[in-house]
């Protein structure tokens, strides 16, 4: 029914008679300096046509006879519109711009396949966010400057987390990291070949590393908050973000940044270069070079003596031997907050005119990260002996602490053409990316060997690759309708490596066992989609969109996802009415069928017995009933809201409601009951299995919310400008609706999703966040400042009290940023983020009265002491700094950096 709908829709608004249509041809060049401006916006008021200009200037509308207003418009220049009659020959029309100050809304490319649009005309929420706005953050890495510009986008950095600490999780709408596609210039960004499988947001899932994009390189964001599966495919139910590189070279520049902590650790130093060259009329080539050093910063907290003691909560030693041992180390010995961190990046793009109406582009990048974090350290009371391999000899033995270190290659390019003949444009591509990690671990030991172990290991690691080949072609049939269709073919690749042997035989290292032989591979498959999608402007205020997609994976079938979105404008364009309905799905990863990390060891008497995660295509999967994972399933509803009265302010307001069916998570982990005689019991024994967690198609899910955005632009203060900026997020409800179990599991009385999992997935990101910033410009010297209101999360750790939650509470952020120009080509920047010092702060919640508890050792909870639960929610249940899955942002404090940029 809905294909046929879908048919009789195309076949419509194909019908629409196709009028004879003309050029509006001309060059848009800068009023004062009379160069030609690449990347203007040439649109036509309230129609479904739009470009942007050339490296020389130049552009070309096709119109058909009659009068259209056009209007061009670039950021930091005043609009023109001008009004253009054709008759019955095309018309020239050349356009100079004047610099201003107002910000003008750019050419978007996310939201349709069609025709392209200003982010005010489309019918779809789109941020757009500017190369200095991200820098204005101060923050060091592409994501977290997002945090601290997007509501609805979250990342955090992980303390000690192992591999985990290579890439930070993020998501949109608390949606996950694999449910936002990452394009760079409209092109897929592969995945990450790290799986996050600890106690951290993101368990189960993988995401693109956009924490390796230098910031340097970036032209502006787009990120589509809005499910996008009929346009680009899988990975994009929460939305998509498009990173748009820098292209046109004006000016070359080098910048030298310079940071610390208040409690002057962590240091940082950054040294990044851009340039480029132009060639001919439209050529150029624009590249980034970028190398950053991140110095280890340490917020340890201190341990409770009791606690370590505590045969139930710590290692069951006497209260004296941990009173001495903690009298010389408080804090344990343990090392964690901000791992150290090396990287250097280079990213390229480049066009090549080939005719006056084609061209050749490529980007490239590289990027090697090398990150160096600690485990817990192994006390000895914990540890008893390091068989003298890790203490200088005449010296008393006093635990070790193991080191991880790992190293990652990331790299991504396309090289396509594309062409604009009698109307219709084409682009054709082909591109290749790939995540490497590998993993070294020292100053530990592998206590099965004892004497004889080493004392350094590489315990293996993960790659993951793609290749991609696209086509797009669109046409404005006529200035009511557009039409665009195309195609992708995708392969995709995982492989697991293993590790040395005395990484994994027997316990394997301690810290970080290493991956067994049983356990690697490489795996692969492909996939292929194509689209059509129609664009039409029922009258210049009256828009509809249509878009379905159908897609064939080798190793599920096929999936076919729809998209219906409209726009209505009326009080003479200042309240715009916007909506949009879409079916979507995702692929399961192949990190999700394949991986595994199980440790398989032989108990004399009771044979091979496996602990771990085992994959969905494994034995032990099959002997629980566990079937083969299928793609997620959605349906995404928005509904907008927009109020512009002038140029200088904006109002938005966006509704979301996201349902999601057979979504896939890591479940927690299924071991024997108490009592021994269940079915389940029976075939655990049988499969010589002790306890084990694996990925299914459990959970249905439903998220919804609000976005809204209010910006106020070119307020008179003195001598200078002020801008206003109110950007939120809030979240109605982020829940499971059902969970599926195994009939096995479900009549043991186990499940898959326990209360630890249901707060990670759905409670562990800010119900709400909003941002309100403040920019003030006066004679070149720029003022930002920024404050980011974090919302609640809540967490329930494993041990804590069943009726007892922890929930950390609300707080401000607030962050500085100065830009002082020194003189035409040199340009000094600093910033303070956090500067009251805001650190985490967190609640128990006695879930039978609602009575709430802040942390005072006096004080005491259901059923155990104070101090124990305090201990459980703190790092790895031990230390008195708060843990990372539940808190909104970095337990660092109050941060400086400093910045000098100069032109050349």
């Amino acid at each position: 029914m809905t294909k046929r709908l879908f048919t009789l829709l195309f076949v419509m608004l194909l019908t629409n008679a196709v009028m004879a249509q003309f050029s509006v041809k001309g060059i848009v060049k800068d009023a004062k300096t009379n160069a030609p401006m690449q990347g203007v916006t040439v649109s036509v008021v309230g129609k479904a046509i739009g470009t942007t200009t050339s490296s020389g200037g130049e552009y070309v509308l096709k119109l058909s006879k009659g009068t259209a207003q056009v209007r061009y418009s670039f950021v930091g220049y005043g609009s023109v519109t001008k009004s253009i009659t054709i008759s019955a020959s095309d018309v020239t029309e050349d356009v100079s711009l004047d610099p201003s100050t107002d910000q003008l809304a750019e050419v978007v490319v996310v939201g349709s396949r069609a025709s392209q649009r200003t982010s005010t005309d489309t019918p779809l929420p789109i941020d757009i966010l500017s190369a200095q706005e991200l820098k204005t953050t101060g923050q060091t890495s592409f994501d977290k400057a997002l945090q601290y510009r997007v509501p609805s986008f979250n990342t955090v950095s992980t303390p000690v987390n192992d591999a985990t600490s290579l890439l930070d999780p993020y998501e949109i709408r608390n949606m996950g990291p694999s449910r936002t596609l990452i394009l760079i210039n409209g092109k897929r960004k592969n995945t990450s070949a790290l799986m996050y499988i600890q106690t951290s947001p993101g368990r189960g899932e993988s995401g693109a590393d956009i924490a390796a994009i230098p910031q340097q390189a970036i032209k502006r964001v787009e990120i589509l908050r809005d499910g996008a599966s009929a346009q680009y495919g899988s990975d994009a139910i929460a939305g998509v973000m498009n990173i748009i590189l820098k292209d046109k070279f004006e000016y070359g520049s080098a910048t030298l940044s310079l940071g610390t902590t208040h409690k002057g650790d962590g240091n940082s130093i950054s040294f990044a270069v851009n340039n480029g060259a132009s060639f001919g009329e439209k050529g150029y080539v624009n590249y980034t070079i970028e190398f950053n050093r991140t110095s280890l910063a340490n917020r340890p907290g201190m341990v409770s003596a009791e606690a370590e003691a505590d045969a139930n909560l710590g290692f069951d030693a006497p209260l004296a031997t941990v009173k001495s041992f903690l009298a010389q180390k408080p804090d344990a010995g343990n090392i964690n907050g901000q791992p150290e961190n090396t990287a250097a990046k280079f990213l390229i793009n480049s066009g090549i005119p080939l005719t006056e109406k084609s061209q050749l582009y490529f980007n490239a990048a590289y990027v090697y990260k090398k990150v160096n974090s600690f485990a817990n350290y192994r006390t000895p009371y914990w540890r008893t002996t390091d068989d003298g391999l890790l203490t200088p000899a005449g010296q008393p033995y006093m635990g070790y602490v193991p080191t991880f270190q790992g190293d990652l290659n990331d790299y991504n390019a396309t090289v396509g053409v594309k062409s604009d003949n009698n109307g219709w444009s084409t682009d054709l591509s082909f591109t290749t990316g790939g995540n490497k990690q590998l993993y070294t671990v020292s100053n530990t030991r592998n206590r099965s060997l004892g004497k004889n172990s080493p004392i350094y290991f590489k315990p293996g690691g993960y790659e993951f690759t793609h290749n991609v080949g696209n086509i797009d072609v669109s046409k404005q049939l006529s200035d009511k309708l557009s039409f665009a269709f195309g195609s992708e073919f995708r392969m995709e690749q995982f492989t697991v490596y293993a590790g040395d042997t005395s990484s994994y035989v027997g316990s394997g290292a301690d810290s970080f066992p290493g991956t067994t032989p049983n356990n690697a591979g490489t795996f692969s498959r492909f996939n292929f989609g194509g689209y059509i999608d129609l664009g039409y402007d029922i009258t210049k205020d009256f828009l509809v969109n249509g878009t379905i997609r159908q897609e064939r994976y080798s190793d599920f079938g096929d999936a076919t996802v729809y998209k219906l979105s409209s726009r209505y404008k009326f009080n003479d364009d200042k309240i715009t009415l916007r909506g949009s309905f879409s079916t979507g799905f995702r692929a399961p990863l192949l990190h999700q069928i394949y991986q595994q990390q199980a440790q398989a060891s032989f108990v004399p008497g009771q044979g091979i017995q496996t602990k771990g995660i085992v994959n969905n295509v494994s034995p032990q999967a099959f002997a629980l009933g566990v079937p083969k994972l299928t793609p997620e399933k959605s349906t995404n509803f928005t509904l907008g809201l927009g109020y512009k009265p002038n140029k200088n302010l904006s109002v938005t307001l966006d509704y979301y409601n996201i349902v999601v069916k057979d979504r896939i998570v890591l479940g927690s982990e299924i071991a024997g009951t108490a009592s021994g005689n269940t079915a389940l019991d029976q075939i655990l024994v049988k499969n010589g299995i002790v306890a084990v967690s694996f990925f299914s198609n459990a959970l249905n899910t439903v998220t919804s919310g609000l976005d809204y955005v209010v910006s106020l632009r070119n307020i008179e203060l003195g001598s200078g400008k002020l801008a206003v900026n109110l950007a939120g997020n809030y979240t109605f409800e982020n829940k499971y609706t059902s969970i599926t179990n195994t009939k096995l599991i479900a009549d043991a009385g186990k499940s898959v999703f326990d209360r630890t999992q249901d707060a990670l997935l759905f409670q562990s990101r800010p119900k709400y966040k909003t941002i309100l910033g403040l920019d003030y410009t006066v004679k070149g010297i720029n003022v930002n400042l920024n404050n980011t209101l974090f919302g609640t999360t809540r967490f329930h750790q494993n041990g804590l009290d069943a009726n007892t939650d922890t929930e950390f509470v609300p707080a401000v952020l607030t962050d500085l940023a100065i830009s002082l120009p020194l003189s035409k080509d040199i340009t000094f920047n600093f910033n303070v983020n956090n500067i009251l010092n805001v650190m985490p702060k967190w609640d128990f919640i006695d879930l039978k009265t609602g009575v709430r508890t802040r942390y005072d050792a006096s004080n005491n909870v259901p059923s155990q002491k104070y101090f124990e639960q305090f201990n459980l929610i703190t790092f790895n249940g031990r230390y008195s700094n708060v843990t990372y899955d539940g808190s909104q942002f970095s337990q660092l404090g109050t941060t400086f950096q400093a910045s000098l940029n100069v032109k050349f």
